[in-house]
């Protein structure tokens, strides 16, 4: 007899539909997995064989070939457990077929029956085009967020038979209830002077543009960088809904109300590979650093420690908004638009702020530069030093402005870029700089010696314009840019000759 029930794999962070067909039929007692599985869904005759039989039904001692359709597509992962489960009893003659019929079944199965949730749900439930869904508990919060389907979360296999029996209803599914307010972020009143690190925060908040500060250990980088999160607008609810489906693939845990509102800030250590960054593998493809970090900040500490080959890995990511994995059997896109702030010292030993003080060789100094290329720092829109702060600044009473008031001014900005179609200014095109951020005479004379003399690039001309328009908007100024806003941006860029060499001194 033949059964065919439907389920779903996930390929990134996007669910495939997959078809289960079971056939049971009279020989030797046998059980095969075709359709190109993977280990763990091979390993599925086991787990299946032990949930059936501590849940009181019988293992048919026949034949059993189950087919994964499509077959040209890798299927991997324990999620197919139940819907293989479930076949395999209506192909016995346990279940009736319409038992199945108008149902999808995810989640793996536990040697003692349970249903364990698996990573990816709410992806794969966005591929099923059926109305019912049956998930483990661990998993109804999240499918539930799509709205699309009737979620089904029984905690065994026992409870799914007797459902589809008739025996017994479906177990009431979890609900959520009333989501505790989360503790509040680290904030920017803490930190004590620091006046141009504070204001090149607010903008990268409110431009969406990206940081680079340099200086020296015990500067405040790293505390400045741990602030910017709470600088950020919440996220929309089709913002959330796509965080929360990276989030749910690469296997975080998620909030108790199961969507992800606030921007995320990841801060992955410098000996990150390349694919533990960009996101890939071999069998399947699992998010990386940057597209957990969607929606919100990516901050790589100790920039020049990172190897290089991994550093120039982000510089399409950063251009595009997302990355194509491609590898022999497998294809994804990943979403990663984030918004990056990194922090480096000025020399390997960190001291370089002063001649004498610095302790590395030219060898070293040589080797801390070529990390960094000059199309990566090109994409850093915002490019500062951080020095020390002064005793009486550290020792100050008065507490600097709190991350409310300054979040205050970036959804203000954030809604004038809105009204212009865009999410943030980091994204106007150039053509829509043309109209938006036109520059005046004077402006253009300056950007026609920087770029005559090499001191900036094209890209880096627009880059500059993007964050006048942004400082513009904290300000509440319209209007074609001077001289002076295209200078006030440079400022905030070190100056247009900030270059790798610029690095080492």
């Amino acid at each position: 007899m033949l059964a065919t029930v439907s389920s779903a794999i996930l390929v990134g962070v996007e669910g495939r539909p997959v078809t289960v067909e079971v056939h049971v039929s009279n020989g030797l007692p046998s059980f095969t997995v075709v359709g190109q599985p993977d280990t763990s869904c091979r390993e599925s005759r086991d787990r299946v064989r032990a949930a059936l039989l501590s849940s009181g039904l019988a293992w048919p001692q026949r034949r059993v070939t189950v087919n994964l359709a499509p077959s040209e597509v890798r299927k991997h992962g324990a999620g197919l457990d139940l819907a293989i489960a479930m076949a395999l009893l209506v192909a016995d003659g346990q279940l009736p077929a319409e038992a199945v019929t108008g149902r999808a079944f995810l989640g793996e199965l536990g040697l003692d029956g349970s249903l364990r949730p698996v990573a990816g749900a709410i992806g794969m439930a966005d591929a099923l085009a059926v109305e019912e869904v049956v998930v483990p508990p661990g998993n109804a919060g999240e499918v539930g967020l799509l709205a699309r389907h009737l979620v089904r979360a029984p905690a065994t296999l026992a409870e799914v038979v007797a459902a589809v029996r008739g025996e017994r209803p479906w177990p009431p599914t979890p609900v959520a209830g009333p989501v505790p307010p989360a503790p509040p972020g680290p904030d920017l009143a803490d930190v004590r002077g620091q006046p141009v690190a504070r204001r090149a925060l607010e903008v990268a908040a409110a431009g969406g543009h990206h940081l680079l500060m340099v200086g020296p250990p015990g500067a405040g980088k790293t505390l400045l960088a741990e602030r910017l999160p709470g600088l950020l607008p919440p996220l929309s609810r089709d913002q959330a809904l796509e965080v929360t489906r990276v989030h749910s693939a690469a296997g975080l845990a998620l909030p108790a109300g199961g969507l992800v509102e606030r921007p995320p800030f990841r801060a992955p250590h410098h000996t990150a590979s390349a694919v533990a960054l960009v996101g890939g593998g071999s069998a399947s493809v699992r998010p990386g650093e940057i597209s957990m970090a969607h929606g919100g900040v990516l901050f790589l500490d100790e920039l020049g420690e990172f190897p290089a080959a991994v550093l120039d890995a982000l510089r399409q990511p950063l251009e595009a908004g997302w990355v194509h994995i491609a590898r022999a059997g497998v294809r994804a896109v990943l979403p990663a638009r984030f918004l990056l702030v990194a922090a480096m010292n000025p020399c390997p030993c960190g001291e370089r702020t002063s001649p004498d003080s610095c302790r590395c060789s030219d060898l070293q100094l040589a080797r801390y530069r070529r990390r960094l290329s000059g199309p990566l720092l090109d994409r850093f829109d915002l490019r500062i030093e951080v020095a020390r702060p002064d005793s009486r600044a550290l020792l100050a009473a008065e507490p600097g402005e709190a991350s409310s008031v300054v979040r205050a001014r970036v959804a203000a900005a954030r809604a004038v870029a809105a009204e212009r179609g865009v999410r943030c200014n980091a994204e106007l095109t150039a053509e829509q700089l043309e109209h938006l951020a036109p520059l005046a005479p004077d402006a253009r004379d300056l950007a026609e010696r920087w770029l005559s003399r090499g001191l900036l690039t094209g890209r880096g001309l627009q880059r500059l314009r993007r964050v006048a328009r942004t400082l513009a908007d904290l300000d509440g100024r319209d209007g074609p840019l001077d001289a002076e806003a295209l200078g006030t941006a440079a400022h905030l860029r070190v100056d247009p000759s900030f270059t790798v060499t610029r690095l080492a001194g």
